[in-house]
């Protein structure tokens, strides 16, 4: 079976999320911005979220921890809780 492990960061707008990816892009520590910027409990560790495998995040994040290269920062990407950023930071498929 397929496993990942990710961090992100979440925000409340797209417009945050853009200039959060903008930021990494130009060098900021993904692991601080998250730690400066996300509203989710996972800011503590950096965005850390651990291993996890298919389904047991929500759809529009499965997809994109499922599908996109590793090390590469993904987003913005919309779910019910707002919008992330995504780094897929291992993958055994």
């Amino acid at each position: 079976m397929a496993r990942a492990t990710a961090r992100h960061i979440l925000v409340a707008t797209e417009d945050k999320c853009n200039e959060l990816k903008a930021a990494i892009e130009g060098g900021a520590d993904f692991a601080q911005v998250a730690k400066d910027n996300s509203s989710c409990p996972s800011s503590r560790d950096g965005g850390n979220l651990g291993s996890f495998g298919p389904g047991q995040m929500v759809k529009e994040f499965d997809k994109v921890v499922f599908s996109a290269p590793v090390g590469v920062v993904q987003g913005p990407v919309k779910t019910q809780f707002g919008y992330h950023l995504v780094e897929v930071t291992s993958r055994q498929d």
